[in-house]
């Protein structure tokens, strides 16, 4: 039998599948998701290892939220918003800053002077490690919100490929959602290129995630932003950022 975790955020989930033998496949519940390999991601059928050392293939994938949500599927242990009514009997819930420290505990050999930052849809969480060990912690839910979301959103508004948005040195400020919507409106209108409003909007962002995890040398980023390059190099204005993925979280669960 294969064991199933998830990660389920706001817009996006992430779900690993472990197994043993092929076998265990036909059984799983994700089966009852109608075109399910067009969910599956590049991560699939790697070897996974337990924090007990035991391996085991693994399928992973990556759904919108509206269709996990409505799935019936059994999950041994999960994370992440909507997903509590989903988990076996026997499995557990597990907060997401705790999921997020054990998942970079797992992925990250060294974690001497290290910074992991996972930024969601719609909230930001950091936890610090101070020679391997953890020192300190913050979760932003309601000024840090809708960062991934209002991105995707401003993209898809504006017609912009977030893959081809190119890091500005000037940025808007993202302290208020409302004012900075403002001002990438006001850029817009003064002959400045959707692309590079979103961009300084972005470098917004990327400052904000820097001064609210207390200014760090050096980042290991977790979540949907590991794969937008524009947030990555303005981040690495200030700091040294390392990118682990989108499924940090769900390795903290087995």
């Amino acid at each position: 039998m294969s064991k199933l975790y998830a990660d389920a955020g706001t817009t996006w989930s992430k779900v690993l599948e472990l197994y043993k033998d092929e076998k265990d496949l036909k059984t799983s519940s994700l089966l009852k998701i109608d075109n399910l390999s067009a969910y599956s991601v590049s991560e699939n059928k790697k070897e996974y290892s337990d924090r007990q050392g035991n391996t085991f293939k693994g399928r992973s994938f990556l759904l919108p939220t509206k269709i996990f949500s409505s799935a019936d599927v059994n999950l041994d242990a999960a994370t992440g918003h909507m997903v509590k009514q989903k988990i076996n009997p026997d499995g557990k819930y597990q907060n997401e800053i705790i999921s997020l420290a054990f998942g970079a505990q797992k992925k990250v050999k060294d974690l001497e002077n290290a910074t992991i930052i996972d930024i969601g849809s719609r909230d930001l969480k950091w936890v610090k490690f101070e020679n391997n060990k953890y020192r300190d912690l913050d979760w932003n839910g309601n000024c840090g919100s809708a960062t991934g979301a209002t991105v995707e959103m401003l993209c898809k508004f504006y017609n912009v490929n977030p893959q081809k948005l190119t890091a500005q040195q000037e940025k808007i400020s993202v302290t208020c959602g409302v004012f900075a919507m403002e001002k990438i409106m006001d850029n817009i209108a003064s002959d400045i290129s959707a692309e590079i409003a979103v961009a300084r909007y972005i470098h917004g962002i990327a400052y904000n995630t820097w001064v609210f995890a207390k200014k760090p040398e050096k980042v290991y980023l977790s979540g949907g932003f590991c794969l937008n390059s524009c947030f990555i190099e303005s981040l690495g204005f200030y700091c040294e950022v390392t990118p682990l993925g989108r499924f940090i979280l769900i390795e903290g669960l087995y």
